[in-house]
């Protein structure tokens, strides 16, 4: 029995009692919060754990020549998906899931990680492109592995042997770096998008717009139901400027060669043809892009990923007269300036050899035109110590050096134009008179790339009339799309009839008999351009060379040719790295120029038999191999079929590309 000192006080009882009270009034406002105030938002999170959000993906827009050709198309395939949304540990799962589908277990458990700041019912893209025993793997092992599923994705498909690759770019998926970048800011972690070139420059209308379906799904992440579907909206088909025809005919130009070859059409910008050599396989990249295939592409010395037509900065060598030329004829100093070429000449107390002093020859009395077509470095370095840098800038300047070209290209660079302004904002050191000698024969600090040397040319040519280059027009670029418009779609340069006459007169004079590119003619075209040949590293340096290191540091080639020579319909550069010779380069134009003037001479016959008759010229290129079986040889051709006999077969590819009819 308790005794009266063991009693509970009424004080203690009451406190106890409230106590008691407080605590359910807690859990009743906690269930009312929860049942009540916030039954939406728990109603919604709870719809979300039922529901499975499967993308659909939209097929990237075609990419096609200026005649409808298709150069890049998709292919169908699978990709494994790596479903967030079930109560599976996905990490103790990893060891099975990269067993089956040939990954490693490091890099399937680092993509868990990278994607675990995304929403759940965002799945994550474990591989694409997945072989036949991948798939099969995923479908025996649904019970095992229900978050493991499949999804229909359309993949890229490139031309084959890197054709067309630099201009064209590849696709990849969207890096964290990218992602941080304003022109990405929309796309989520394993997007797949446009990397380099046209892929990458008109990604927003080829990349089309995603579709989702909407399943059921049970506690065990399994499907039990279709709730509704979002149809995928496809990516806009892209024209370019580009000739299939002239593509091909400039890349087996260039072919065995380092370098870059553009063409273009100098009335309008449009490019033509556009090569970088060596080039890549941009298929490769379409899937992923191994780190060990990465590494090597990037470490390679001969840079295959860069876009050499528009990135390689280089000094244009003998290439620069045709501007030297305009700037001392327009100042009134060219037209009476004669020299005597002895094989070299002392400029500022210095002593400047002329290339021909190589051959133990000199040019004798040089002129205006003489100079041009035998490229007597001794009157340049004349006409350009009378000139003076600031003189020589203003008229390169003006006619496109040291600044892009805005071609709708990515990662354009802008080359070097010195001048005396030039080097003391980027040396703090004032400009030496003998530095002029040295760019007046595009040497020194001067440094283009090969879309500024076609669009210079093509500029004299025209008579003064510049136009920006470009890969699409915009007439065009599907509805929505503005087109790039970074500098003036068209600038004049005056230049004088009678100069414009003695300088395109002088360059023709280049690929006859008497010019430095006199083997490169072609019987009955008008060509016109002018040879150049630039050090890689200075005499002096490659004096003190073993004959290995100089075998290694050999003259870049270059060329630059227009037809006809006067208001030209098209100008081709090349850049032939390490070729030497200007002469060796030219032969590259000139196979591209010739390839133009013959689909040029076919077309009144196409025109003329199509009214004539009821036949249709059908283009088409294709793959053959060698006679020894070994590798394939892009070829070219032109068929007339008879419509009144048979339907008519449209073949619209490029190199290695499936035929459409």
């Amino acid at each position: 029995m308790f005794g009266r000192d063991d009693k509970v006080s009424a004080i203690r009882l009451t406190a106890a009692q409230y106590m008691i009270l407080a605590i359910f009034l807690v859990l009743a406002y906690g269930l009312w919060r929860l049942q009540v105030m916030q039954s939406g938002y728990y109603a919604s999170a709870a719809q979300k754990n039922e529901i499975r959000n499967v993308p659909i993906l939209a097929p990237r827009g075609k990419i096609l020549d200026r005649e409808g050709r298709i150069i890049v198309d998709n292919y169908p395939s699978f990709s494994a998906l790596l479903l967030r949304d079930s109560s599976r540990d996905l990490n103790a799962d990893a060891d099975l899931i990269a067993q089956g589908l040939h990954l490693d277990a490091t890099e399937v458990r680092t993509r868990i990680r990278h994607f675990a700041s995304m929403p759940q019912y965002q799945p994550i893209f474990l591989k694409e492109d997945i072989t036949p025993d991948e798939l099969a793997f995923i479908d025996a092992h649904r019970n095992e592995l229900p978050e493991l599923d499949t999804i229909v994705a359309h993949r890229r498909l490139y031309p084959r042997n890197g054709f067309m690759a630099h201009l064209i770019g590849y696709v990849g998926e969207v890096t964290e770096d990218m992602l941080n970048q304003p022109q990405f800011e929309l796309y989520n972690p394993g997007d797949v998008v446009g990397v380099s070139g046209v892929e990458r420059q008109y990604n927003n209308a080829l990349m089309g717009k995603n579709g989702a379906r909407r399943a059921l799904v049970n506690s065990h992440g399994r499907e039990i139901g279709l709730l509704g579907e979002t149809e995928a909206v496809p990516g806009k088909q892209l024209k370019l400027t580009v000739d299939i025809d002239l593509q091909i005919a400039a890349e087996e130009a260039l072919e065995g060669k380092n370098g870059a070859v553009v063409a273009m059409d100098p009335r309008t910008g449009e490019i033509l043809a556009m090569v970088s050599r060596p080039t890549f396989d941009p298929q490769s990249f379409s899937v992923r892009v191994s780190r060990d295939q990465w590494s090597k592409l990037v470490n390679d010395e001969d840079h295959p990923l860069m876009n050499k037509a528009i990135q390689a900065q280089l000094a244009p060598g003998s290439t620069f007269k045709i501007i030297m030329a305009t700037a001392g004829l327009q100042e009134g100093i060219a037209q009476d300036l004669h020299v005597n070429c002895t094989g070299g000449g002392i400029f500022y107390g210095r002593y400047f050899k002329c290339w021909i002093s190589a051959r133990h020859q000199s040019h004798g009395a040089v002129d205006i035109v003489k100079g041009i077509y035998q490229s007597c470095d001794v009157f340049f370095y004349t006409l350009g110590e009378k000139l003076g840098i600031d003189r020589i800038a203003r008229y390169a300047t003006a006619l496109g050096m040291g600044q892009k070209t805005g071609i709708d290209l990515p990662q354009e660079v802008s080359g070097v134009m010195p001048s005396e302004q030039w080097k003391i904002r980027n040396f703090k050191q004032k400009w030496f008179a003998g530095e002029t000698i040295s760019v007046s024969i595009g040497q020194g600090a001067v440094a283009a790339t090969p879309i500024q040397m076609a669009r210079a040319f093509g500029a004299i040519a025209s008579g003064g009339r510049m136009v920006r280059p470009h890969v699409t027009n915009p007439t065009d670029l599907p509805p929505g799309i503005i087109p790039a418009q970074n500098l003036q779609d068209e600038v004049t340069i005056p230049i004088d009839p009678k100069n414009w006459e003695i300088i395109t007169d002088a360059m023709a004079q280049v690929v006859s008999p008497v010019g430095t590119a006199g083997a490169s003619a072609i019987k009955g075209v008008d060509m016109a351009g002018k040879t150049g040949s630039a050090q890689t590293v200075s005499n002096a340096l490659k004096a003190k060379m073993s004959a290995s290191d100089k075998a290694k540091h050999k003259d870049n080639g270059w060329f630059v040719g227009v037809e006809p020579r006067r208001n030209p319909e098209i100008v081709v550069c090349a850049l032939f790295e390490e070729g030497e010779h200007g002469s060796l380069a030219a032969h590259v134009v000139s196979k591209v120029i010739e390839a133009y003037v013959e689909k040029q001479r076919r077309q009144p016959a196409k025109m003329a038999s199509a009214k004539a008759a009821a036949n249709a010229e059908i283009g088409a290129v294709w793959t053959e191999p060698d006679e020894d079986g070994g590798e394939q040889k892009l070829q070219g051709g032109h068929f007339f079929l008879d419509t009144a006999k048979r339907p008519l077969a449209v073949m619209t590819a490029a190199p290695g590309m499936a035929q459409t009819h």
